[in-house]
């Protein structure tokens, strides 16, 4: 079995703007550089079979490339914040690529992602981090922006979990055309 999501890799300038916004914040297991991407969607653990089907569904997929640019700061878990993102600015081409690949995956006969797309890039997972630290960082980031990158393809990603943070290697590139 393997773990699969698809995502944009991000490029170096975009990933050393990200780490100037990962320090500061007690309980902040930040994520590398190596971990840093936006998923466009997670897939879940896979038969080689099953991975293959993908692969093959998003070698179909055509879309133009487009620009992107990260914007802001958040947090999920409300009250009980567990993680820190970097969002993403609007972007309809993203939001097309999210719907293609999303309808590919479902084609195939996997369920429909429950749950509604936010694209952003994890930048750190929290663990006993104080509520009022997690809103300081927010406020004093809030108004992070990225350069701004050209997209020019997506890809499958293996993810493997360990002890010290998940470790993704790169199965597959669809270049947009």
């Amino acid at each position: 079995m393997i773990r699969l999501f698809v995502a944009l890799a991000l490029p170096d300038d975009v990933a050393q703007s990200l780490s100037m916004l990962q320090s500061g914040v007690p309980g902040a297991r930040w994520s590398t550089r190596e971990q840093l991407h936006l998923t466009l969607r997670f897939i879940g653990e896979m038969d080689e079979r099953e991975a293959s089907a993908i692969d093959e569904a998003l070698a179909g997929i055509s879309a133009p490339p487009f620009v992107l640019q990260l914007k802001g700061v958040g947090s999920f878990g409300g009250k009980n914040p567990h993680a820190l993102w970097a969002g993403v600015a609007a972007n309809d081409s993203l939001m097309h690529l999210q719907r293609k690949i999303e309808s590919a995956i479902q084609r195939l006969g996997f369920p429909a992602e429950q749950r509604k797309y936010t694209p952003h890039v994890t930048l750190a997972r929290l663990r006993a981090t104080p509520p009022q630290r997690v809103m300081d960082y927010l406020s004093d980031h809030g108004l992070y922006a990225s350069p701004l990158f050209e997209v020019s393809a997506f890809a499958l990603f293996s993810s493997q979990l360990t002890p010290r943070g998940s470790i993704y290697v790169a199965e597959g590139e669809y270049p947009l055309r």
